[in-house]
């Protein structure tokens, strides 16, 4: 008896400390994250324009946003620009495996590829937009090669903006894609591929029925990264690039934030603004939901 009493006391004592040094963490992000989350909430109930003036009006920002404003428009655009991240990621797992089979060349190219991750977001929006301006190098290079007809003002409608848009995004995070996929690589086994090979698996075979199958968790990872960060991170290359125009048709909902705090009349609309910041969480945890299970449906087939 007297020995279960001390080994209950180690226990509580035990699980004591683990509290203790979990507590400064808990306290962070209780002030950081959950703070700011339950003042948003709250205040996307309100009329508040930053001040004093924060009157409860219930869900009017919500109603007066969907039926009244861009909301469908720019729904839309959120989910063209999210074709970057299956673009990205496929063309990571091609790149990692390449720099994996240590192609010719493949130290320079591991350093080289991952160089835009180092450069600003801001710059290289504004360096797509030279190069796919009216008078830009891509519509001289189509001019010199006799395709004038396709030689056209790429930021002039929604669909080529939008295209414009998540090439520059693909560019910018095909590097982090392959760093992080090359090293998932790294955990398999090199006898895997060895066997492979010598049953005759070419390069896609072994893309699709090895890598992919073994790195279900990495890819999911970087599906769900690559997802949260395109739907919360896209405003610089936004404000760089086309700044949501022409009108709202390349504007996405965390643009839409900046225009309704800072963009529409400094300090009227920040209850809309909050509403829709709340709307985007949302959008953002239902998405990685989704992409949990799916890959957990995916790691059960493998």
């Amino acid at each position: 008896m007297k020995v279960t009493s001390i080994g209950n006391e180690r226990a509580r004592i035990r699980r004591r400390e683990i509290l203790l040094s979990l507590l400064p963490v808990v306290l962070i992000l209780a002030v950081f994250r959950v703070y700011p989350i339950v003042v948003a909430l709250a205040k996307s109930f309100t009329n508040w324009n930053g001040l004093y003036r924060s009157d409860f009006i219930g869900f009017k920002n919500y109603v007066d946003f969907v039926n009244d404003g861009p909301f469908w428009m720019i729904l839309r655009n959120t989910m063209i620009l999210l074709i970057n991240v299956p673009l990205q990621v496929f063309l990571g797992i091609v790149i990692a495996l390449l720099l994996y089979e240590q192609v010719p060349g493949w130290r320079i190219y591991r350093a080289v590829i991952y160089t835009p991750q180092i450069i600003s977001a801001v710059i290289i929006g504004f360096l797509f937009k030279i190069f796919f301006g009216l008078e830009g190098p891509f519509n001289a290079i189509l001019n010199a090669v006799g395709l004038q007809g396709l030689a056209i003002e790429w930021f002039g409608n929604s669909l080529t903006a939008l295209g414009v848009i998540v090439f520059s995004i693909v560019w910018f995070s095909i590097g982090w894609q392959a760093i992080v996929i090359l090293g998932g690589l790294s955990a398999i086994p090199p006898s895997v591929f060895e066997a492979a090979i010598i049953d005759g698996a070419n390069y896609w075979q072994r893309a699709f029925r090895i890598v992919i199958p073994m790195l279900v968790r990495v890819l999911e990872f970087s599906v769900i990264a690559s997802g949260v960060w395109s739907l919360t991170q896209l405003f610089p290359f936004l404000f760089s690039m086309t700044k949501g125009g022409p009108g709202y048709e390349t504007s996405t909902l965390d643009y839409m934030i900046y225009l309704k705090s800072f963009g529409m009349g400094f300090g009227t609309d920040y209850g809309s603004a909050t509403a829709v910041a709340v709307m985007l969480l949302v959008l953002v945890l239902a998405l990685t939901i989704m992409e949990m299970k799916l890959a957990d449906r995916a790691d059960d087939w493998g």
